[in-house]
């Protein structure tokens, strides 16, 4: 009956409802009733019969605990397992009474558990029968059913450590909204609010429990306010300056050169002129240096009536890079010839995209005896849409007698009625495209015609091929008219004849090319204008030829004599600048 009540009493639960700490608390509980419910009686004789008696009591308790929970599971009531003999001495006093030995002892619910009040020894009453678990015998069901306790009271939601410790403030001082606070879901321990419907509360960072200013510190206020004061300013300084930009003309000269911005006092009068004054600002960095890139023509220095623009990359030169030479440079065939001998009929200026530290060298390299009389590097041209642009304007010099060659047709977008564009030189040894131009160039400085005038005849045709072909059709009508007037004309006059007798020559009227022989002559030996001016030039190309051979090495010293007194007189006048501005009188000493 006694092991009955007490599997009843310890009936085991399910793992999910009986906490780990409850197994335990019942263990001790059965020692602690097992160790109350032994005699006074009981006589230790020595140390070994105490180690054995205690040794049989925890078996009896081991048993008696798998017979319980075996009639937890299936509900058959525990077997009663045989006590382990002890020594008569260890467990009884002989001398004892029966009264005095008390009741016997049940083995059901473990060694030293009582059913009966022991009135003589003084021991307390180990249970009642008042008690649930120890009013009867119950079903298997009954027994094995979970023992119905209060509701587990839910969880908070555990605080977002992630954006650092929460502040206690809004608990201390905020009572307001801990009672907004009761009508979130406490069920939403996610940090996903979608997950969980807020219905109410002040509201938290990301529907937290916590308002967003509990995960503010004093530092995240303090750059709070500066960020919101330099915003402030900014939206000052902004409006200031606007109204600054936008203010009137201060000199008649600016008013003049932004007609379309006039001075007054408007809205869009001063958008206008903010707008200018930006424009002109950022002008330093997408336009050309100067508004005239070339000096004034000198009426003093012979220089030619008409300017050639030539490109450098891809033109003059090619440049490529490989694994085993590395970066070189090719000059183009015949570049030397087109250079030397066009420059006695044009102002030559060689104008590349590339910057000037870069294409300086290269330019010096190509054209060592300064033929050429400007480079101009991108410092000069004017930067569109991602684009070098050449504005052939700024070059102040009159267009219609400007002519530019060059390989891509976005440097020339605002003149394309004075380029020539020939296709990029990828360093065939054999090209003669660039000297094949010479013809035609050669007959715009004979003739003086319109530039753009000369080139839109030959719009959609190869230039030197169709000169070529016209000229070709002029010198056939040339030497059919010629022929016509030798027809008529007579061989013989009597006037002629005379000077002849005499040693003396004819005078022939007309002009002369200036070796001496007049134009009437040229045509009468079968020569076309084109053809005397050719051979013209060629003289003088020659002659420049043997110039450079015969005083080139010379010429190269002077220049570069001069380059190094240019530099000295540059370094000269920094130092002077640099002792003026630390307060000397005239720079260092000079010696004399």
């Amino acid at each position: 009956m006694l092991s009955q009540a007490a599997a009843r009493a310890l009936r085991l639960r399910p793992a999910s409802v009986l906490p780990r700490a409850r197994t335990a608390s019942t263990s001790q509980w059965l020692r602690s009733r097992s160790t109350l419910s032994i005699p006074r009686t009981l006589q230790i004789s020595s140390a070994s019969q105490w180690s054995q008696s205690s040794f049989a009591a925890r078996t009896s308790t081991t048993s008696t605990l798998q017979s319980m929970r075996s009639y937890a599971n299936d509900g058959r009531p525990p077997r009663t397992t045989s006590k382990p003999k002890q020594h008569p001495s260890a467990d009884f006093d002989v001398a004892a009474t029966p009264d005095r030995n008390g009741p016997p002892q049940s083995t059901g619910a473990g060694p030293g558990i009582s059913e009966a009040k022991d009135a003589g020894a003084g021991a307390q009453q180990d249970y009642t029968k008042d008690q649930e678990e120890f009013a009867g015998p119950q079903s298997a069901s009954e027994n094995t059913d979970p023992t119905t306790e209060s509701p587990q009271q839910p969880q908070k939601p555990l605080p977002d450590l992630r954006q650092g410790i929460p502040s206690t403030f809004g608990a201390e001082f905020l009572k307001d909204d801990a009672a907004a606070k009761s009508n979130e879901d406490p069920s939403n321990v996610t940090e996903d609010p979608a997950k969980g419907p807020v219905t109410g509360g002040a509201g938290g960072r990301e529907g937290g429990e916590l308002p967003k200013s509990a995960y503010e510190t004093s530092t995240d206020r303090r750059r709070n306010r500066v960020a919101n004061y330099s915003y402030i300013a900014a939206l000052l300084l902004g409006t200031g300056g606007a109204v600054y930009l936008g203010r009137n003309w201060e000199t008649d000269e600016e008013e003049r050169m932004n007609p379309e911005a006039p001075s007054g006092w408007g809205f869009m009068l001063m958008y206008n002129r903010a707008k200018a004054r930006l424009n002109s600002q950022m002008g330093y960095y997408t336009e050309p240096t100067f508004p005239k890139l070339l000096p004034d023509i000198d009426p003093s220095f012979p220089v030619p009536d008409r300017t050639l623009v030539i490109s450098l990359e891809d033109m003059l030169i090619h440049s490529e890079w490989s694994t085993k030479h590395g970066w070189r440079t090719a000059k183009r065939p015949g570049a030397d010839y087109f250079l030397r001998y066009l420059s006695q009929h044009y102002e030559l200026v060689i104008w590349t995209s590339l910057k000037s530290q870069d294409a300086d060298m290269v330019i010096r390299k190509l054209d060592p005896f300064r033929i050429v009389m400007w480079p101009l590097f991108r410092e000069a041209t004017r930067y569109e849409k991602g684009e070098y642009v050449k504005d052939l304007s700024c070059l102040n010099r009159d267009l219609s007698k400007v002519l530019i060659i060059d390989t891509n047709p976005a440097h020339v977008k605002h003149q394309p009625e004075n380029a020539i564009i020939l296709p990029k030189w990828k360093g065939d040894p054999k090209d003669k495209n660039l000297v094949s131009l010479i013809p035609f160039l050669e007959y715009l400085a004979m003739t003086g015609a319109d530039v753009p005038k000369a080139i839109q005849s030959f719009n959609g045709k190869d230039i030197p091929s169709e000169f070529a072909r016209r000229e070709a059709r002029a010198r056939e009508l040339f030497n059919k008219d010629l022929a016509e007037r030798r027809a008529k004309k007579p061989k013989h006059s009597a006037g002629g004849m005379l000077m002849g007798a005499l040693g003396l020559k004819a005078q022939q009227g007309g002009m002369t090319l200036g070796d001496g022989q007049s134009l009437s002559e040229g045509f009468e030996q079968g020569k076309m204008l084109s053809d005397q001016f050719r051979e013209r030039s060629q003289k003088q190309y020659e002659a420049l030829e043997k110039e450079i051979r015969e005083n080139g090495e010379k010429w190269l010293k002077e220049m570069a004599e001069e380059e190094k007194k240019f530099q000295e007189e540059q370094m000269k006048s920094m130092k002077s600048g640099a002792f003026g501005w630390l307060g000397g009188a005239g720079g260092p000493p000079q010696q004399q």
